[in-house]
């Protein structure tokens, strides 16, 4: 079922396409690879339309850099991957869809594209090293030509270019460049499995003075850091920004794509990192015209209370603002404190101390990995001042502390302000707050200086009367704005919530741990909110760039629920550990061996050793504190790595995870479904990340993406339809998911329609969760969800306890049961599960 937008809706018309054009009910993201083709997909139809879902959601389909496991780095927009199937598969994977009455929505990179290897992969990229400045797509790259000697900078080399050269290395070759052979064979730098082009006039030159002229500069990897002068995605050298905001450039790389939106190929379009663009309002807006008004979600953090951009031609975000809200309504908010106490007794941190934390990994990334970025920023700020009189006494270090301080204080992505555009309220009050903070943090000496800078970037007046705009004014504005979203990124999410220990399920890609819990009304505001601000918006729960799966989320709530149990558990694992547990490691990093455990132990046991080490790695690596990617500790690491995989090994460890999780069970057994089902019928468009219709424990990427066998699952839904019991919590999830899904495809103005609706309905405990979905203000569907079931055990469970539901008759869609409206005790709706899913009911 797909239904398509009508004039006379509620709310900003920003926030829906365009009247005449799909509007997905709920969406399966498919991470497609080498391993799950367009072809391997339309095998998948079939179970995924009786699954319940309208839209296929699928990952990058453009060519991507060879061995990609992930299609976000793209070196061909004029082309369909051939990893995938080509143009053909797409074709056959749409019909096949069509004949099941499913859309397609899909995933593009508008930032950024891949510096492969070898580069010619990249066409484009392979033009401007060989052409530089003066090759057609120059314009492309966000390339800073002033810089390097008008040379692009290529930090691939392993060791310095002086001690390559002389140890034979780097050498000159003459090959047919694949994707190139009009032009014959040809002569190339080749460094181990790089090749470059060359210049033809330099050839006959010795090695040395050839490379030294050449377009690009080779350099040793750790350059990149300190002379990068090339945009890049966060830190990511491989990853080189292009210029969207050029027509030229948006036409190219986006033809192939709206090519399939036109002819209905694609439904709608999911956004990556629209925050990195130097204009995104102006590129969504272009987007939004050359498409037609189409179905448009943008993947957005929005931080804290921070609402998207009134301008921004775009129906939502993909739902990391609902993802972390919902999670947290679940978590008991009595944990905060004794959980607090492990913390601090295991690692040293104490509850306040997330703020400190976060400041430093930030200023750590500002001086290591984005230094570059914060160097082309003083440039241009100084290169402001050096010009105007007025401001020429404003040093280049001065103005370099101060844009550190601004960087670091600045609690969100973006300020959205745009040269010579009036700057919004929400915009200038975000940059002030950072300027006092910064404030407090600079000698007397800097005030000046800080004021000056923040009018420049504010795009205001500053120095010689009438000057707020030039070439480099407005490139510091948009950079500063790019540089942000980077060093949050790296800061917080990359760094500081592989830190903090508190719960770590709470440190989640756009999440806020200092706010532990979520109160039920909490949630209902928010959720009220977003039927009127993003009706058509993503929700979710398990992206492809989570750092824990939904489930392992749900399984570290329940720490919050059990906390004084959690201490005993982690004092008697310390005991049983104690042999093999060295002094090497850290306190941090124990405490997220001990939570991650417990948030991938099941009744099946422990996740394999193979994919905890794999997760260990990364997170110490990403923490930074001992060791780290481009410097790594190995003693350290193989004595976290050791810990941990002897820890599942030991029977004494097995044992006492194993009472754990018979202990947690009601409560993991409750979160797991509650969440899943509330996250289904809140408003917007539902998401379904692949497998996660039945418990995934998963971690961070690859770990999350890996293999789905949807056959298995295809036949566990089989025999639920058949009318067999769920025997467990993969059938309980899977029964829930199916028919929360049918729910909707079914009655899609319910949910998405023009006048759909969200009203808490009233019960006597906040161990329920309960809202009414409505269309035209009818009640049409019932949520009811258990929350902090361990608690609620504990007080004598639903005795005594009503909800009032709305008037009629009422029908649960995963117990069968049926019911009249008005109050009801809550113990025999829930008698089978603790969730309810309740339809109006017509008597035939």
């Amino acid at each position: 079922m797909t239904l398509t937008t009508e004039a006379g809706h509620a709310g900003s018309s920003r926030r829906r396409p365009a009247p005449g054009r799909p509007v997905p009910v709920s969406t399966y993201r498919l991470q497609l690879g080498a391993d799950l083709t367009l072809d391997d997909v339309v095998e998948r139809v079939p179970y995924l339309a009786d699954l319940g879902v309208t839209h296929l959601y699928l990952s990058p389909v453009l060519t991507a850099a060879p061995g990609s496991t992930h299609g976000y780095d793209v070196v061909d927009h004029s082309e369909i991957s051939p990893v995938l199937g080509g143009r053909e598969a797409l074709a056959r994977l749409r019909a096949a869809a069509d004949e099941r009455g499913l859309g397609m929505i899909v995933d593009i990179v508008p930032n950024h594209m891949a510096v492969p290897t070898p580069a010619w992969h990249n066409r484009e990229l392979w033009s401007v090293l060989a052409e530089g400045a003066e090759s057609p797509y120059a314009n492309w790259f966000d390339v800073d030509w002033s810089a390097g000697d008008g040379a692009l900078l290529m930090p691939v080399l392993g060791d310095r270019i002086g001690a390559v050269i002389a140890s034979g290395d780097l050498t000159l070759e003459r090959m047919v460049v694949p994707g190139h052979e009009d032009a014959g064979e040809v002569d190339v730098l080749r460094y181990f499995d790089h090749v470059f082009p060359v210049r033809a006039d330099t050839v006959a030159l010795p090695l040395s003075e050839l490379v030294n002229r050449q377009h690009y500069r080779l350099a040793f990897w750790r350059v990149a850091d300190e002379e990068l002068n090339y945009r890049r995605f966060f830190d990511v050298g491989t990853l080189a920004a292009i210029r969207v905001e050029d027509p030229e450039v948006f036409d190219a790389s986006h033809a192939l794509i709206l090519e399939l939106v036109e002819d209905g190929t694609f439904d709608g379009l999911r956004i990556d990192h629209p925050d990195g663009l130097a204009d995104p309002t102006g590129y969504l807006a272009r987007l939004n015209e050359k498409s037609g008004g189409a179905w448009v979600a943008v993947e957005k953090i929005l931080a804290g209370e921070e609402e998207l951009p009134a301008d921004w031609d775009t129906v939502g975000t993909t739902g990391y603002e609902a993802l972390w809200r919902l999670q947290s309504t679940f978590v008991d908010p009595g944990g905060a404190s004794p959980l607090a106490a492990v913390m601090h007794r295991i690692a040293g941190d104490t509850p306040d101390e997330l703020p400190h934390l976060v400041d430093a990994a930030k200023r750590e990334i500002v001086d290591g990995a984005l230094y570059a970025e914060v160097h082309r920023l003083t440039e241009l700020a100084a290169g402001i001042c050096r010009d105007d009189l007025r401001l020429r006494d404003h040093t280049w270090r001065a103005l370099e502390h101060c844009l550190i301080e601004l960087l670091v204080a600045f609690d969100r992505y973006r300020a959205y302000v745009v040269p010579g555009e009036e700057v919004h309220r929400d915009s200038v009050e975000a940059m002030l707050a950072a300027a006092r903070i910064a404030r407090g943090r600079l000698s007397a000496d800097r005030q000046e200086t800080l004021e000056v800078l923040v009018d420049l970037l504010l795009g205001r007046e500053a120095g010689s009367a009438g000057l707020t705009r030039g070439r480099r004014r407005d490139e510091l504005v948009v950079r500063f704005q790019q540089t942000c979203g980077a060093v949050m990124a790296k800061g917080v999410e990359d760094t500081a919530f592989y830190r903090w220990t508190h719960d770590i399920g709470l440190c989640e890609v756009g999440g806020e741990p200092a706010q532990f819990a979520f109160s039920p009304e909490e949630f209902h505001h928010f959720a009220a909110r977003a039927q009127w601000q993003t009706p058509v918006g993503m929700t979710t729960l398990s992206t492809h760039d989570t750092k824990r799966g939904e489930d392992t989320r749900a399984r570290l709530g329940v720490l919050s629920e059990l906390p004084v149990e959690w201490s005993r558990l982690v004092d008697d694992l310390r005991a049983a550990t104690g042999a093999y547990r060295t002094t090497l490691v850290d306190g941090r990093t124990e405490n997220i061996v001990w939570q991650t455990l417990a948030g991938t132990w099941s009744e099946h046991g422990p996740i394999e050793a193979e994919r905890l080490e794999q997760y260990l790695l990364k997170a110490m690596r990403e923490a930074k504190s001992r060791t780290q990617w481009t410097a790594p500790d190995e003693a350290y690491e193989s004595a976290v790595i050791d810990l941990a995989t002897r820890a599942i090994a030991d029977p004494a460890v097995v044992a006492l995870f194993e009472e754990w999780v018979q202990r947690a069970s009601a409560g993991v057994r409750a979160a797991t479904l509650g969440t899943k089902l509330v996250q289904l019928t809140l408003p917007g468009v539902a998401d379904v990340y692949q497998g996660t219709e039945v418990p995934q424990l998963t971690l961070v990427d690859p770990d999350n993406r890996r293999y789905i066998d949807h056959t298995v699952l295809a036949d566990r839904l089989e025999r639920l339809d058949q009318g067999a019991n769920p025997s467990d919590l993969a059938d309980e999830k899977l029964l829930v998911t199916s028919r929360a899904l049918r729910v909707r495809r079914d009655l899609p103005g319910t949910f998405v329609g023009a006048h759909a609706g969200y009203v808490p309905l009233a019960a006597s405990t906040g161990h329920l969760f309960a809202f009414t979905r409505t269309d035209d203000g009818a009640p049409q569907v019932v949520t009811l969800a258990t929350r902090l079931a361990i608690g609620l055990d504990r007080l004598g469970g639903w005795a005594g306890h009503t909800v009032a539901l709305p008037e009629g008759r009422w029908r649960d869609v995963l117990s069968g049961r049926v019911v009249d409206g008005g109050v009801q005790p809550i113990a025999p709706l829930l008698e089978k599960l603790p969730v309810a899913l309740f339809v109006r009911h017509e008597e035939a």
